[in-house]
């Protein structure tokens, strides 16, 4: 750039800074370049194929599907990860199906989690706007989008035709709080469902509700499906599951991962465990035994994976052999945010219990 361009740009970028503050526009050469950090979503294998370890920080994310696929199951794992982390976690049942006891046997603390049952779409999404703004949230999850019902369809009566309206609500929503996600660093999951378009000669006949705003604002979209049926004898005790990943812009998308789900207990993570490791070499397979470091852990995966379970310690180094090898070891960056989240969830809990106490306050005093 010769001299000229280069006083010209300095300029402008004088300019802006002082119209807009500093910061308005930077040379991405100044700041260090960080991994995107992740919230892992219960299966070792979708998080190894998300590419980064788990769904993004800071991004809208859209998991969609057919009827009891499990997308409400893989959003409360997310939770439970979250958690886990000390992370501060919210759920706007738009459905109104939301079953406390179901969470919780999922791994999810209830007590700590904050839940909404607006009446609206409006309501939901200036919820959400509103919980993403106040900094001290990192996951929403929104229960679901074909259920963010407009209030003139509420208001209207049942055969009223109200073309495009949820479309319109969920592109103008979307344009408002996607900048304020990044700002605050939260995960915003949207639950969506599958409809049929009419008349498709070729291609896919299926779509997601809500209009197009969805696919392009998301920085991860999953599809998840259930293949098939875990049994024991003749009871069906699970379904097997399969997540594509069909839009990534963290990582390279298309690639898929494959799970059981087991009701009332979620993700089987040591049974996927048990697989994956002897995929990549790090428990042997001699017939129907299981070895780890050379000690035999179980006849069967299904004993292998009570192993596991009965040993957290050496489930714990399998799952960093595995998460080192395939994702490679946690950056400086990504386990300094994971020790500032409880601090974080502590400072968020002082200030709410301050601003009840100064509430409390105001009332007294205006009633005397």
């Amino acid at each position: 750039m010769d001299d000229n361009k280069k006083k010209a740009l300095a300029a402008a970028l004088g300019q802006i800074e002082r119209q807009f503050g500093k910061g308005a526009v930077m040379l991405m050469g100044d700041q260090e370049r960080q991994a995107v950090p992740a919230i892992s979503t219960g299966s070792l294998g979708l998080d190894i194929a998300l590419g980064i370890g788990g769904l993004p920080k800071g991004r809208i994310v859209e998991i969609y599907g057919p009827e009891s696929s499990g997308k409400t199951t893989l959003t409360l794992s997310v939770i439970a990860q979250a958690q886990k982390a000390g992370a501060t976690c919210a759920f706007v049942d738009a459905e109104h199906a939301l079953d406390p006891e179901y969470a919780a046997k999922l791994g999810v603390n209830v007590d700590d989690l904050l839940v909404s049952q607006p009446d609206t779409g409006e309501q939901a999404l200036e919820i959400t706007d509103m919980l993403v703004r106040s900094n001290a949230v990192d996951v929403i999850i929104i229960d679901s989008v074909a259920a963010l019902t407009p209030k003139a369809e509420i208001e209207g009566d049942m055969g009223d035709m109200h073309v495009g309206l949820q479309a319109r609500l969920m592109s103008q929503a979307l344009r408002k709080i996607t900048g304020n996600i990044k700002n605050a660093n939260c995960l915003v999951i949207f639950i969506n469902q599958i409809r049929m378009k009419i008349g498709v000669m070729f291609g896919s006949p299926e779509t997601t509700t809500g209009g197009n705003a969805l696919k392009f604002y998301a920085s991860v979209r999953l599809d998840i499906r259930r293949t098939g049926a875990v049994k024991e004898g003749d009871v069906v005790v699970g379904s097997e599951t399969r997540v594509k990943v069909v839009k990534n812009k963290v990582a390279p998308p298309f690639r898929q991962a494959e799970f059981q789900i087991l009701y009332g207990k979620g993700i089987y993570l040591n049974g996927e465990m048990i697989d994956l490791g002897v995929l990549h070499g790090f428990v042997e397979k001699a017939g129907a035994w299981y070895s780890y470091n050379g000690s035999k852990i179980g006849q069967g995966k299904a004993n292998s994976a009570k192993f596991l379970e009965d040993n957290p310690d050496i489930k714990d180094t399998l799952e960093k052999q595995l998460r080192e090898k395939l994702l490679g070891p946690k950056t400086d960056s990504e386990l300094a945010e994971m020790k500032s989240m409880p601090k974080m969830k502590k400072a968020a809990k002082e200030a709410a219990a301050l601003a009840e106490a100064e509430e409390m306050e105001n009332a007294t005093d205006s009633d005397n």
